[in-house]
């Protein structure tokens, strides 16, 4: 006899005409939750790129990349979980139908982002895998994040998760080709590849330490050296922001000038 299972049995699609529409209304809802989700997410982290290129001297965020599971492969996930086909205990038990990815350029930039999202009021972090600390036995590494989001629909505020890896651009080749590998392969990859694999990424966590001290070292440089606002570069609308120098030095002389006038006596109410 087998034991019992503790996941939800699996239920039979509905038959009905109507069952199906009402499906495909419920689904189509859940699907637009996700990806107004990552909407919500995306604009975070866009805010804070945007933050870093025109007021920090150092933006750890070098590119971001999202993506939506298709609903046939949601429910083929769910399928092979032996979920039930119910929305509620999908959102319950598959938390990577959305997903977000940062690549920064240097290990501290990894805990640095995961700082700033995890600051966010409106953000809560659910759970959290350190692959950098404590990296997959095959050399992945990379730092996971489950989110949960608000958002608002015309009738509800639905809580999303969103899953968000955070990982450096030597991580991010490596993984990139490990996926392309073990897709070629059917994930029935040779024995002598996957310890070429494994070879690459403890050489790419070399290359990442190396990066990460030269980089500590430049910034220790930079800030004990006086450094000119003369180069920034601003783009898009936010070049109106920028001030002008010689605002700046009539701001600073009127500020000068006040400081040095002797002060007024107070009005009389007579």
């Amino acid at each position: 006899m087998h034991a019992p299972s503790d996941t939800p049995p699996v239920t039979e699609l509905p038959r009905t005409e109507a069952e199906i529409r009402d499906l495909r209304a419920e689904f189509t809802r859940f699907m637009m939750s996700y990806k107004f989700g990552i909407d919500e997410v995306m604009t975070k982290i866009n805010i804070l790129r945007e933050e870093f290129n025109h007021v920090h001297d150092y933006n750890p965020i070098e590119h971001v990349n999202s993506r939506l599971k298709s609903p046939d492969s949601i429910l083929e996930k769910a399928r092979r979980k032996g979920l039930a086909i119910d929305t509620a205990v999908i959102r319950d038990c598959i938390h990577d139908i959305a997903g977000i990815r940062i690549t920064c350029s240097f290990l501290s930039d990894i805990y640095k982002i995961r700082d700033m999202l995890a600051s966010q009021v409106d953000l809560t972090v659910i759970a959290e895998r350190d692959y950098v600390a404590n990296p997959k036995a095959n050399g992945y590494t990379s730092l996971h994040l489950i989110v949960s989001v608000p958002v608002f629909m015309s009738d509800r505020v639905e809580q999303v998760p969103v899953e968000i890896q955070i990982r450096t651009i030597a991580m991010d080749f490596w993984a990139s080709l490990e996926h392309k590998i073990y897709y070629k392969y059917n994930r029935e990859v040779p024995a002598t590849l996957l310890d070429e694999l494994k070879d690459a990424a403890d050489t790419a966590n070399r290359l990442d330490l190396k990066m990460q001290n030269l980089h500590t070292q430049v910034r220790a440089l930079s800030n004990s050296a006086d450094r000119a606002d003369e180069g920034a570069v601003p783009f898009g609308d936010l070049e109106r922001l920028i001030v002008p120098k010689a605002l700046l030095e009539s701001l600073a002389d009127r500020a000068r000038a006040d400081a040095d006038a002797p002060e007024r006596p107070e009005a009389s109410d007579a």
